[in-house]
């Protein structure tokens, strides 16, 4: 497990004009993420990780004048470490289900996860699943996308063929052997920003979900400030200008990355608090 500790100053201003002590009387928020789920957290040449999640939440912890330690781990055992009070939070992107809702508090979504394409520039582009018949969609062996494809290849028409990465999987749409890839939207805009033989493609809007931050139930106050903070940093263009930083396409006004939702937490889903509030934004 590897693990940053990012100090943050003692003159820093406070987002939200959230209340707490000064750096150093509050111990450090511990969060953790898979060090591996590029463009989100991965390994950086000199030691260490960067991404999305990293820089997202390092600004959150300077807003809230709070230092940070950020662990890197696998990604299966981020939720039992953090039931156990190895971590505050996780700052890995996390998918809000109802399932999962039950038992965790999350923040309000501050990206939107979704099924998408990939294919080769200069490729016809489709409008719905139907112009997809005879076509050949490359995914991860094993991966949800995988499964979502071969529940669905026989309505629409086309073919599946898996591969043991998703690396591999873009490399036969760049041979010509798949048409598209069948992936998540935020690797899939990774991979299109640092290949020029590949654009995005259809996004399965239906399969759109919240990615949020998990607290343990018993931590809502935390959950709440982290997510007033959120809200500012989206009210004040901070997240979209991450977001297209590394994802490398500007967030659409209706975006999570642009969106403060009601109350606390994912609306019609277990943990929502609907009390109506204001980010208290400096």
């Amino acid at each position: 497990m590897k693990r940053i500790a990012i100090a943050m100053a003692l003159t820093l201003g406070l987002a939200g004009g959230l209340a707490g002590a000064a750096v150093g009387q509050q111990p450090p928020l511990r969060v953790a993420v898979d060090g591996t789920f590029a463009p989100h957290a991965m390994p950086k040449l000199g030691g260490g990780i960067e991404g999305f999640n990293v820089d997202l939440f390092t600004e959150v912890a300077r807003r809230m004048k709070r230092e940070i330690q950020i662990d890197s781990a696998s990604f299966s055992g981020l939720i039992p470490a953090m039931n156990a009070g190895r971590y505050d939070f996780l700052a890995a992107p996390v998918t809000v289900t109802k399932e999962r809702a039950e038992s965790l508090l999350f923040t309000e979504g501050y990206l939107y996860t979704q099924y998408q394409l990939l294919i080769r520039k200069g490729s016809p582009q489709v409008a719905k699943l139907e112009e997809l018949k005879g076509k050949v969609l490359s995914v991860n062996k094993g991966s949800a996308y995988d499964g979502w494809a071969r529940a669905h290849a026989g309505k629409y028409g086309f073919t599946v063929q898996s591969f043991d990465t998703n690396t591999d999987a873009i490399q036969a749409v760049i041979a010509g052997r798949a048409y598209a890839n069948l992936a998540g939207n935020t690797v899939l805009a990774w991979a299109a920003k640092r290949n020029p033989q590949l654009e995005l493609g259809l996004a399965l809007t239906e399969t759109r979900a919240h990615w949020g931050a998990p607290f343990p139930k018993a931590s809502g106050a935390l959950r709440n400030a982290v997510e007033e903070t959120l809200e500012c940093m989206k009210l004040d263009g901070t997240v979209a200008r991450l977001s297209e930083k590394w994802f490398g396409v500007a967030p659409a006004a209706d975006s999570a990355e642009r969106t403060v939702f009601p109350g606390f937490g994912v609306p019609g889903l277990p943990g929502h608090d609907p009390t109506a509030h204001t980010p208290r934004c400096s």
